[in-house]
């Protein structure tokens, strides 16, 4: 079949600005016959290569519309857990002693499946999550990149093995990372492909097989990722999906003959994990990326148009479901009114609505309870006197509004610095702004959050990008950018480390030491004969 994208440009985080009509008309084209195939069908498990029905069914609503139905997807009981378990045990002993340069082919034939079905990918998320049709098309076209960049890596290192100095007496001497055995992946919903990815694609390629557990408010997207990894010929068993809500992921965790954890979620979920992990025999790994309370920098010398596009685009984003959206701005006194005066008028560009339209930045958010968490944040920061609330701060309302939950972009100002909403990761499209007149304190402000994820700066003098540089307790920087002050990540590109609560190893996914994190050293030794 005909790539129905070839040819067309491709979308990454950093190109929004690219013309992209032409990607637009032909996702037009092909949108009814698509989105007709995915709606409305029952989803299952993926245990031992075949479709699992059982569970409970859950009616799967759309984001966008209430009322739109994309299906129902079973509830995993403990029982249909272990099978999936069991599948993967049972798998491990031939995907362990495949050797690893054969699995980074297996897994590249994954990476040319989803090429050929992006499009499809691509509006499975629009869907369910609410996303745009680029930022879902660009979460598509990272998670390729992820895989390729951890085959480049693997491949490079020849599976991570090597020949050590030779020891006393001749003895020769042989370092080998080995993998774990059976990985539990738990992933969010707002990355369907490319944190699910990530993590699976990391696993495998470690020597592990993969029970993935999505969020349920992504299966339809999980259920076409199962769909790619069974049509590139993975052996029955190495790759597993169980659907299902909280219960379904803490009795995976929790599963005995489960060796590690891979995880992308709350602070509050992903140090229960590690201290569930921690109360065992023995530990098991346990990866996790645990959100941010993400700070941008706005200096004197900064260029205050390039600062207003890549702070507006980070906080306000996919509705502010990020881990790297930016959730605070300090901006300093002397540029605070141009800063707002040229903020306003990018946000006034960036049109809420129906995700399914070209001209629309940002949908609804996920759902009822990110309505509560927003109209409970509007309300603290009204409470903390009249002139906080500078922009936003309403639900919309008319026509596609009254179908979902669709939230005006909001700006609160000038809270307190230990306020809740300068402490607390959101979730939602709420920025808070603060003024600062020396840049060495705000950044100390910022570092008193227990999360460190990313961060960025917007500064021509030398001198203040150092002193960034030096100072800022974040894993993830970035400089100058108007495509987004805290967000946009890509694979071989950057890292996406979390530092403190933020994070769990020191090492994050989209880089060159993720991979090895799934496996375990071996030395062996052996003497002259």
């Amino acid at each position: 079949m005909r790539d129905p994208l070839a040819g067309l440009p491709r979308v990454t985080y950093a190109n929004a600005a690219a013309d992209f009509s032409a990607l637009h008309a032909c996702i037009d084209t092909h949108w009814p016959a698509i989105s007709a195939t995915l709606v409305g069908g029952e989803q299952a498990h993926l245990i031992d290569g075949r479709a699992d029905h059982s569970g409970a069914r859950v009616r799967i609503a759309s984001p966008i519309d209430a009322s739109l139905n994309l299906g129902s997807l079973p509830m995993a009981d403990p029982g249909t857990v272990d099978r999936a378990v069991q599948a993967a045990r049972r798998a491990a002993g031939g995907w362990r002693q495949t050797p690893p340069l054969h699995r980074a082919q297996a897994l590249r034939r994954v990476a040319e499946a989803l090429h050929d079905a992006r499009l499809e990918l691509a509006v499975a998320a629009v869907l369910e999550v609410g996303k745009s049709r680029l930022e879902a098309l660009g979460e598509i076209e990272e998670s390729i990149d992820l895989i390729g960049y951890y085959c480049d890596q693997l491949e490079a290192s020849g599976g991570w093995e090597q020949v050590l100095r030779a020891g006393p007496g001749g003895e020769s001497g042989h370092d080998r990372l080995r993998p774990y055995g059976v990985f539990a992946v738990i992933a969010p919903f707002n990355y369907p492909f490319a944190l699910a990815i990530g993590m699976s694609a990391g696993a495998l390629l470690g020597g592990n097989c993969v029970v993935l557990k999505p969020s349920p408010a992504a299966v339809l997207s999980a259920a076409a990722l199962a769909r790619v990894f069974t049509q590139a010929g993975l052996p029955p068993g190495v790759f597993n999906l169980v659907c299902g809500d909280a219960h379904t992921g803490q009795a995976l965790a929790s599963h005995p003959q489960v060796d590690g954890v891979a995880f992308t979620g709350s602070h509050e979920v992903g140090m229960s994990l590690l201290r569930q992990a921690a109360a065992a025999a023995f530990m098991k790994p346990v990866l996790a990326e645990l959100g941010g309370k993400n700070a941008a920098f706005v200096t004197a010398s900064a260029d205050l148009d390039v600062a207003a596009s890549g702070v507006a685009r980070s906080a306000f984003g996919l509705s502010g479901q990020k881990c790297s959206s930016c959730s605070k701005v300090y901006v300093h006194a002397s540029v605070r009114a141009d800063f707002i005066e040229r903020l306003t008028h990018v946000m006034a560009g960036l049109r809420v609505g129906d995700p399914r339209q070209a001209p629309t930045f940002t949908g609804p958010v996920i759902d009822t309870r990110a309505g509560q968490r927003f109209d409970a944040a509007v309300q603290s920061a009204r409470l903390a006197g009249p002139a906080t609330l500078i922009l936003g701060g309403e639900r919309l309302t008319g026509g596609i509004f009254d179908a979902g939950i669709y939230l005006a972009p909001t700006v609160v100002a000038d809270l307190p610095a230990d306020h809740d909403l300068n402490r607390r990761e959101l979730f939602l499209p709420l920025l808070s702004l603060q003024t600062f007149d020396a840049l060495q304190e705000a950044i100390g402000d910022s570092n008193r959050s227990t999360l460190g994820l990313t961060a960025g700066i917007y500064a021509r003098d030398q001198a203040e990008l150092d002193l960034f540089d030096d100072r800022i307790e974040a894993g993830v920087l970035y400089a100058n950018r108007a495509s987004g002050a805290t967000t946009g990540a890509w694979p071989g590109f950057q890292t996406f480390c979390g530092w403190k609560g933020s994070g769990l190893t020191g090492k994050g996914g989209l880089g060159a030491h993720y991979v090895q994190q799934f496996m375990r050293e071996q030395s062996r030794t052996v003497a002259r004969r």
